[in-house]
């Protein structure tokens, strides 16, 4: 291969910067931190990007612990998006370090071919995949604009490309009635607890014609103080999960009906309140997935045929996925356990997990190379960016 072969000089930043990214990753590892709340991860990775070249905005988009880092000018633009968000009281049990550390790799070998490639390489940090959205907050603030692909890979017990993810709402719901004695006068309070036991039978009837694929599940959170008071108030937190972001819409109003028919009931008012964003189901765009399945292989890897390890999961990059041609493979380090389990923590900081940062970030690299690189790929995703509408704002961008 010639010494001007991109991918060889991409391969090349990796096997240089290799301590870097695995320190970062560790590091992030060390310190878990909760959505919106990743300063210090954020930091950790800005000032890497601001050290290796790239011109880094912190804050980015109106969120606290979001930045971009751009290296490139060229017309076509890649997102690489960074996760580094973990879990209350289990860290990095979904491997965010590990993602948020690859994304890095990736922009890091890309950026030294870039404006050679007509590329634009942007590094988003992304806040708050666990819980609340942050990839929905940064594409209505208008940071996927320009953006003609998008990727990221995932950290998981196997590689895996074109998997799917479930559409997903969360809602917190409340139910206030009036206590009274339960027994002296039970007939001047109204029982929010009933309340609820109303809006659960009646989901629970209705799973029977809920939507193939339609998932409900919840927790009271709060349910009365004492057995001789009338509950006055109950609480709870529900998820809804479907195949698409319309069959989540289709079973979102049917599951309101059902906590509203709590309240015509018992007389108690109901409170619905959605937590964070909707995610969308996720659809990986077809080409690119051939590329990185290509990149991959080339470094030794091997997809297994049942690779859906994601599929009953749930992630913001769904979002993205429905407006900018999106991958999100995973990248699978040897382990005998399952995401979102402490275990998998264990394993973020093993020789298999540091091997995935390389590994990943490198096909990410290469699958960019090869976009930017194939006349067809290219000007297929700057028409399809051209022909884009533009989304509607709901947030301004900072």
């Amino acid at each position: 291969m010639s010494h001007h072969d991109p991918r060889e000089l991409a391969r090349a930043v990796v096997a240089r910067r290799q301590d870097d990214v695995i320190a970062l990753s560790h590091s992030l590892h060390a310190e878990p931190e909760l959505a919106y709340e990743e300063h210090k991860s954020a930091r950790k990775i800005a000032d890497l990007m601001e050290r290796s070249g790239f011109a880094v905005r912190r804050g980015a988009y109106g969120l606290d612990t979001a930045f971009e880092a751009v290296a490139g000018s060229g017309d076509l633009v890649v997102a690489v998006t960074a996760e580094y968000d973990a879990l209350p009281g289990i860290g990095h049990a979904c491997g965010h370090n590990v993602n948020g550390a690859a994304a890095v790799t990736a922009a890091l070998a890309l950026a030294p071919v870039a404006d050679d490639l007509g590329l634009t390489v942007k590094l988003l940090g992304t806040p708050a995949e666990e819980y609340g959205g942050g990839k929905v907050d940064l594409l209505d603030a208008g940071a996927f604009d320009d953006v003609a692909a998008a990727m990221m890979v995932h950290a998981a017990p196997v590689d895996g490309v074109g998997m799917t993810s479930l559409a997903i709402g969360s809602w917190k719901v409340a139910y206030t009635g009036r206590a009274a004695h339960a027994a002296a006068m039970p007939h001047r309070g109204v029982n929010a607890a009933d309340a609820m036991l109303v809006a659960q039978v009646a989901i629970s009837a209705y799973r029977q014609q809920m939507i193939p694929g339609g998932v409900v599940h919840g927790v009271v959170t709060g349910g009365g103080e004492a057995p001789n008071v009338i509950p006055a108030h109950v609480t709870a937190d529900y998820d809804c999960r479907a195949a698409t972001a319309e069959d989540l819409a289709e079973l979102q109003s049917r599951i309101r009906a059902c906590f509203e028919a709590g309240a015509h009931a018992t007389g108690a008012e109901l409170a619905l309140e959605a937590v964070g964003n909707d995610y969308a189901d996720l659809r990986q765009d077809l080409a690119m997935t051939a590329l990185y399945r290509n990149a991959v292989t080339d470094l030794g890897r091997r997809i297994p045929d049942t690779a859906d390890a994601l599929r009953a999961g749930s992630t913001d990059m769904g979002n993205v996925s429905h407006i900018v041609p999106t991958i999100h493979p995973s990248i699978g380090y040897d382990c005998d356990t399952i995401m979102h389990n402490p275990d998998f923590t264990r394993y973020g900081v093993s020789a298999g997990a540091d091997r995935a940062v390389l590994d990943g970030g490198l096909a990410m690299a290469w699958t960019t190379i090869a976009l930017a690189t194939d006349e067809n790929h290219r000007s297929d995703l700057l028409t399809r960016l051209t022909d884009r509408p533009t989304p509607p704002r709901t947030t301004s961008a900072a």
